[in-house]
């Protein structure tokens, strides 16, 4: 197997609660950026209701896209702090190997929830750049 049992006595109930404050501030971001793109997502509609531009709707959906990215990130930062607790619990009542299991799948849904993110930031920069040639257009 690959997981190394001596690290299961190396794990102690602060471990995972190191996880507590950088979940806690990604989990920030990630709300951040959704109350972003919902303000975005407003503006968008009342234009779209006075103007329906073809640009517009490329927007929308490059906005849906982004949106259900990022509450797949929320989802994953979630399940990675539950299991963490979970983790910590298991810790508490002296069930090691499943609290190091817990814990370990707290730590995989984070990186995936972080890849989301880099997949997602890679979008927004794309979309950033399609105004940006836009503007250079209109100059």
């Amino acid at each position: 197997m690959f997981l190394n049992f001596n690290a299961m006595d190396k794990l102690t109930l602060t471990t995972p609660a190191l996880l507590f404050s950088a979940v806690s501030l990604i989990l920030l971001a990630y709300t951040n950026r959704f109350l972003g793109y919902a303000a975005i997502i407003r503006q968008l509609y009342e234009k779209l209701k006075t103007n329906p531009e073809r640009v517009l709707i490329d927007q929308i959906n490059n906005l849906r896209k982004r949106l259900y990215l990022i509450r797949s990130m929320q989802l994953l930062g979630v399940g990675s702090l539950f299991f963490s607790v979970v983790s910590m619990f298991l810790l508490y009542i002296d069930i090691t190997t499943m609290g190091v299991y817990a814990f370990g799948l707290g730590l995989v849904m984070m990186i995936v929830s972080l890849l989301l993110s880099a997949w997602e930031i890679q979008i927004s920069v794309k979309a950033l750049d399609l105004h940006l040639r836009d503007m250079e257009k209109m100059t």
